[in-house]
């Protein structure tokens, strides 16, 4: 699932900015501040930010720059100033869109999924790896033509590791992704899933890599 973080100090544009996007299927995230919304974003996979300019602690433009120094997820800012230099300021700063305030939320959902679409976010509707083929959208995996029987969250699982192949996932990043950010449950709950998805793999199965002291990583021989 696509998981957007919104950071805004104003509790009642945050809850109305999410509410609208959960109605599109989106996940949300919540941070009050730019410290918050860091702390966040370096605990659990995002798809995109949107980040209000005027918050406490640490402001958007700061917010911003931080995330830009480790990650090029689109980023969307919002603002109760509409002047041209502090748009021009934001680009700079590697925002990718701009939005005065008031908005309607109708177009700023509208503006997150072209934005999303121009990015061309996460795994393809249809993705094949080696003889392994995963359907995000009518949600089935096929192994050399076999249909295999996943269950919602093995199927997450393995979604989820597919869209970051290569990337080495700590446990805690995964638990985030696939069990969400408030999952207090044992990071060995991961493990468990992993050893029950290898075995449904089968050959396929080694295209999920242990790393040591980490976690996981997907990882496709594509010579």
């Amino acid at each position: 699932m696509t998981r957007i973080l919104v950071a805004d100090d104003e509790e009642r544009i945050r809850r109305l900015v999410c509410d609208f996007l959960k109605k599109e299927g989106f996940a949300t995230l919540e941070a009050g501040n730019g410290r918050e919304a860091l702390d966040i974003f370096s605990h659990s996979p995002v798809n995109l930010v949107i980040l209000d300019v005027m918050m406490p602690e640490c402001d958007g433009w700061s917010t911003c720059r931080e995330i830009r120094k480790e990650s090029d997820v689109p980023i969307i800012m919002l603002t109760a100033r509409g002047e041209e230099s502090d748009e021009l300021f934001g680009f700079e700063l590697g925002a990718d869109e701009y939005i005065s305030k008031p908005f309607s939320p109708q177009v700023l959902v509208a503006r997150v999924q072209a934005l999303l679409r121009r990015m061309g976010n996460g795994l393809k509707h249809l993705e094949r790896f080696e003889g392994l083929e995963i359907d995000k959208e009518a949600r089935y995996v096929n192994v050399d033509g076999t249909r295999l029987e996943l269950s919602p969250k093995e199927f997450e699982l393995l979604t989820y590791l597919a869209e970051n192949e290569g990337k080495a996932l700590s446990r805690d990043q995964i638990l985030n992704a696939v069990w969400d950010y408030n999952y207090y449950g044992d990071p060995r709950t991961v493990d468990t899933h992993i050893k029950k998805l290898r075995l449904k793999l089968g050959a396929k199965g080694e295209l999920i890599r242990t790393v040591r002291g980490v976690g996981y990583r997907f990882e496709v021989n594509h010579a």
